[in-house]
């Protein structure tokens, strides 16, 4: 709303500036009399019909501005937050380990779009082969999706990097709901320890990993999955391996 104010009074002193109804060096239409105002109104209402593109330009501008300011305050966190994004000592790393760009990703195995995500991110790293990738679980959906991560998390803990991708991917594609029956069956099904990982769900150690990671997305204005943090900015939504890989040149660029 202060933007929305600020363009206002913006646009409204430069149509009084070319209307020739306020002095060059200010305009401050709190000041005006009924009267003025009244005519001032005629008269701002008059060119903007004669002129409506100007409407159009003005919420252009203030889009621009919007998007730049958010632009701006994506990197400040991302550059506050840079250690835990990329080395908290617990997320599972994929892709090049030793990628020159590092893509990370909040994601919830019951998000439709992080769902639909999960190929394009694999034709990403696929067709790159200089890009680490970074996965938080991120459960928002509800107590299923936080079954699931600490299901996840428990393999990672128990059995190391390889039985998380395996329990990931697995449960990205998973079709029932996620529960002591379903989970056991697809453990037991990658030949994992279904008991001790089930048995690890509860933990302390999950829990605190799932804290933190809710934490960091809440410092990084986080809300929804799947969401990127590429380079120095953040992606809110699904994108498709071309766009991403768009944006990776784009870092690579601005790296060199």
């Amino acid at each position: 709303m202060r933007s929305l104010s600020r363009l206002a009074t913006g646009a409204a002193t430069a149509l009084a500036l070319v209307l020739g109804t306020a002095p060059a060096h200010a305009f401050d239409p709190a000041a005006m009399s009924d009267a003025e105002r009244a005519a001032f109104g005629a008269q701002v209402r008059a060119y903007l019909m004669e002129n409506p593109k100007v409407i159009l330009d003005a919420v252009n501008l203030l889009e621009q501005q919007q998007a730049a300011e958010e632009a701006s305050r994506d990197e400040d966190m991302i550059a506050a937050n840079l250690e835990a994004l990329h080395n908290d000592g617990y997320s599972w790393v994929g892709g090049n380990p030793d990628g020159d760009i590092t893509l990370v990703e909040f994601m919830d195995y019951r998000c439709g779009y992080c769902r639909k995500a999960a190929p394009e991110v694999a034709k990403l790293l696929q067709a790159d082969g200089n890009i680490r990738l970074i996965v938080k679980e991120f459960p928002i959906l509800g107590e299923a999706s936080v079954y699931a991560s600490r299901f996840a998390v428990a393999a990672k803990q128990v059995g190391g990097d390889d039985a998380y991708k395996q329990v990931h991917e697995a449960l990205i594609e998973l079709g029932a709901e996620p529960n002591e029956v379903t989970l056991r069956r697809l453990a037991e099904g990658l030949s994992l320890d279904a008991d001790t990982i089930l048995a690890t769900m509860d933990s302390d150690a999950v829990t605190q990993e799932l804290m933190q990671t809710r934490a960091l997305a809440q410092n990084l204005a986080i809300s929804g999955t799947p969401t990127f943090v590429l380079g120095d900015q953040l992606l809110r939504g699904y994108l498709p391996a071309d766009q991403m890989k768009i944006i990776v040149d784009a870092q690579r660029e601005e790296n060199s």
